[in-house]
Parts: structure tokens; sequence; C-alpha cells
């Protein structure tokens, strides 16, 4: 019943636009040894030790420079830059040392190990550096790509950016086949950063059960536009007692599957909903009266669907208006 077809276009592109920092970040490999750094969120970092972070202190000048693929040009802003000790400190986080935004970065350390990472949007790198008296100059290759979505109904009709939105999870599941969520509540259109691979992206219009979900490739250096056709439409639905009659206020509403399994209720005079493309059935109830219509969603065909009472309605009974 649910249907979707991504379109892709790669487009090579240099992104620019800062986005949150990622929650992991990316295994680089160093010393011959594999090492990931989990970064909480900024506010709880361990706060700086009264290193200076640029160049004011007396050790080496490191230069910090980040390209998204191996001899791309320097990305010249929307990083963030943060430098830790090695080593965590007594409440076993990675004490920050310096932090800067923008391009690239010059930092003033003191002689010895650090933790560097570099993030652009959701795409990020970390590497171990070593600093001396000397300056120095330090390249991260990010090996990331940009992601943008969209979303139409049949025949290419537009869908109102606010009854749209994505989420992108990691594309393995783990052992329950739950998936870590990356990013939700992406707005259409919207340039994602991210490393490259492939990714989950669920696609919701509406709050029903309109939803598509696909995997998708981003590939580093380039901009990956994705977009989903949904097979769904919008229902206004309203109880009367005639067609074409007012809409009678204080209605309680039922949509049900052809199988009878519940997929919305509310109240009110009018019921308005997106459905994905299939069979339903609408129960309404006004003062302990029942009334019931079967009725079909086609996909891209917005429509009004109206409930008739009869007379032959009765305190518990159910009246079948088909369509």
């Amino acid at each position: 019943m649910i249907e979707g077809i991504f379109r892709f276009l790669a487009l090579a592109a240099s992104v620019a636009v800062l986005t949150a920092a990622p929650a992991l970040v990316s295994a680089q490999e160093f010393g011959g040894q594999l090492m990931e750094l989990e970064l909480p969120a900024i506010t709880n970092f361990a706060p700086p030790q009264g290193e200076t972070p640029l160049a004011q202190g007396s050790g080496g000048a490191v230069t910090l420079a980040a390209q998204m693929t191996e001899g791309g040009a320097e990305i010249t802003r929307g990083l963030v830059w943060r430098v830790f000790k090695p080593d965590p400190g007594q409440d076993g986080k990675l004490p920050l040392v310096a932090s800067s935004r923008g391009g690239t970065g010059i930092f003033q350390l003191d002689p010895g190990s650090y933790l560097v990472h570099a993030a652009f949007g959701r795409a990020g790198a970390t590497k171990r550096i070593t600093v001396g008296r000397e300056a120095k100059r330090e390249d991260f290759v990010l090996d990331a790509g940009g992601l943008q979505l969209d979303a139409v109904l049949a025949g290419g009709v537009r869908i109102p950016p606010e009854k749209l939105r994505f989420s992108i999870y990691d594309a393995e599941a783990d052992a329950d086949g739950d998936r870590a969520l990356i990013l939700p509540d992406v707005s259409p259109n919207t340039v994602i950063r991210l490393n490259s691979g492939i990714y989950h992206v669920v696609s919701t219009y509406g709050s029903v059960n309109a939803v598509i979900r696909s995997d998708i490739r981003v590939e580093a250096g380039k901009l990956t536009e994705a977009t989903v056709e949904h097979h769904a439409a919008e229902l206004t639905m309203k109880l009367v007692r005639e067609p074409g009659g007012e809409a009678i206020a204080d209605t309680s509403w039922s949509v049900l599957t052809e199988s009878g399994d519940p997929v919305r209720e509310s109240v009110g005079a009018y019921a308005s909903m997106v459905l994905a493309e299939g069979d339903y059935s609408i129960v309404a109830k006004n003062r302990d009266r029942i009334y019931q219509r079967d009725f079909t969603v086609v996909g891209g065909r917005n429509q009004e669907v109206e409930v008739v009472t009869t007379e032959a309605a009765v305190d518990g009974t159910v009246d079948d208006v088909v369509d």
C-alpha cells in the first residue's frame, strides 16, 4: 500500500552551513590501532584548564585544516574544532583544551599529545596529534558529502513543506532490529553534511501513516539529492444530515484500515488527516449514535468525505454508508 521511488542526482558541492556536532566520532587509524572518541553534548565537556586556544602561549603553533576529500579544497567555514587532552580526568571526561568555529584554525598548544576532533555538520573525523616547540600543520580528510531530501505526490505534485519531514538513521540495525537515529525532523531541501556511506531515510507526510523508507548512499565530495514519491492524500471528514450539509459539531472520529486496525482518532466537527493510499472505514459517533462509511484513498487526490446520518440510526446501531 505504501511505495516509494527515489531519484538520485549527484552534484559536486562544497558544503557551507554549520549544523549540530555529531554524538559519535568516526574512527580514525593512528599508530596501527583503531581509535574511537565518543563526544557528549558541548555543555558536558570538561572545562578548559587555562590553556590558551589561540597563538598566545609559549608552545608551538598548530594549524588545523580540513578537506571533504583527499586533495580537495580547504573548507573555509562551518567547521567546529575541538582539542582534547588524551587522558580522561577524574570525572571520566576528556578535558577540553581549546575550540574554535569557522574554517582553518590556528592553536597555540603546550608540547604534548592531543586528540583533535573536526566536525562539519554531522560529518566528522578524529586524529591524535603531537605538538612540539615548532610550528606545524595538520590536515583532516573528512570523507564527507551532502544529502538534500524532498518529496512529491504522484505526477510530481508538490507537498506542502510544513507537512513533510525526514529522519536519518544508521543503515545498520542492531540485534533488536533498531537503527541509531542520526538526525530527526529534517525539513525538505535542507543540506545535511554526513560522512560518506549508506543511510536509512524515513520520509513522513502528515502525522498518520504516509511513511516511506529507503537506503541512500552519500558520496564524499558530492551533494546527493533524493526525492521520494508519496502515494497518499489529504482527507477532510465531516458528519452531515444530508449531502452537502453543515458539519455536525461534537463528533468523535475513528479511522480504521480495511482489516479493522485503528489508524487515527479525533474529536470535532471536521477530521483532517493525511492517509496512505488504500481502503479505510470511518466511524463517526455523535450523541450516542454511531455512523460508518467505507472509502478509498487514491494517492495525490485530496478529497472531502461526508458521513450522512439517517433516521434509521438508533442508540448503539451502525448505519453503513458505502462510497
